[in-house]
């Protein structure tokens, strides 16, 4: 028979999961034009007027999926981060991958590059990154490969203002917008979507390790784990999830940095099995949002989802520091 946490954890995954549902379905009906909820539901179901179809299927759709995968991902990369490094304040982008990831799209920027050159100079730039830390703190324990990605993150971040003061007026908002994260990035919001989906369940499946790793170094060591392999493969799966992310929606913060402890305080438990799907679903659906507003709030002008999310996620975690203390 199931423990009674055990059924408070699945009753609480599975309002998550309404949750979700809701917000997705929500996407879809909301924006900023002017469609009836019947003419989406319609559109949605193969029939409708031209108009609906397109807005749906070009627009609503993939941003919502993009939403979902990208929140996702983050969310669980701030996850595998903070039981990695066992500090609270770990998120996505303490490891140098988005800095890496932003240099090389603004380079792409500058010299006109389409959509796919930009995003794939993005991808080049996130390997690097990953490379750089890995080589210069590679045996040197968490503690080095933290502060390896926090010093090349701020090298990055100095490399940006330069490409920023540089670049023409014509692709200066475009650079802005990447910088700050928006949606219309994604391209192929399946991509992000599906690597989610990937994620979490070897995250679920991984989740024994993971509990033993986030439990500190002495004991995985006592249990026989070692160290220095799964320190890699957690590192090298986080700049990955990272890297699709910033690929897809440039640099979106603080869904990987609060998520995580929202679910940690709601379900009160640590035990990864949980911990990382709630957190998977709870960050699409708190990005799925964030777009939401992104579109509506001054419509028919966008706002950069980033930002939104920034604004949102700002005061959400200083609450949760209040009640944690």
């Amino acid at each position: 028979m199931l423990s009674t946490s055990h059924r408070v954890h699945g009753g609480a995954l599975a309002l998550l999961v309404l949750l979700a549902a809701a917000v997705f379905m929500g996407s879809l009906l909301v924006g900023s034009a002017e469609l009836s909820p019947g003419r989406v539901l319609a559109a949605l179901l193969g029939s409708g007027d031209s108009v609906a179809r397109s807005v749906t299927f070009a627009i609503r759709l993939p941003r919502t999926l993009a939403a979902f995968g990208v929140g996702s991902l983050l969310a669980l990369a701030g996850v595998l981060l903070q039981a990695l490094f066992r500090n609270p304040l770990a998120d996505p982008f303490v490891l140098g991958v988005s800095g890496g990831a932003a240099v090389g799209a603004l380079l792409a920027m500058i010299a006109g590059a389409t959509v796919l050159a930009i995003q794939g100079s993005a991808v080049t730039g996130a390997v690097v990154a990953v490379v750089i830390v890995h080589l210069l703190a590679r045996s040197g324990g968490t503690t080095r490969l933290l502060l390896t990605g926090v010093v090349l993150a701020s090298a990055c971040g100095a490399l940006v203002t330069v490409l920023l003061s540089v670049a023409d007026a014509s692709s200066l908002r475009g650079m802005v917008f990447w910088l700050a994260g928006d949606l219309e990035w994604a391209v192929n919001p399946w991509a992000s979507a599906l690597t989610a989906l990937f994620a979490v369940a070897l995250a679920v499946l991984l989740a024994r390790p993971l509990n033993v790793l986030a439990a500190g170094e002495l004991r995985a060591r006592s249990v026989g784990m070692n160290l220095e392999v799964w320190r890699s493969f957690v590192f090298v799966g986080c700049a990955a999830l990272t890297a699709v992310a910033v690929v897809s929606a440039g640099t979106v913060g603080f869904v990987g940095l609060v998520t995580p402890h929202i679910v940690r305080l709601s379900f009160r438990t640590s035990d990864h099995r949980v911990v990382a799907p709630a957190s998977a679903l709870l960050g699409g659906t708190l990005l799925a949002c964030a777009d939401v507003a992104a579109r509506t709030v001054v419509a028919p002008r966008q706002l950069p989802v980033g930002a939104i999310m920034a604004l949102v996620g700002a005061p959400l975690f200083i609450a949760l520091l209040r009640r944690r203390g």
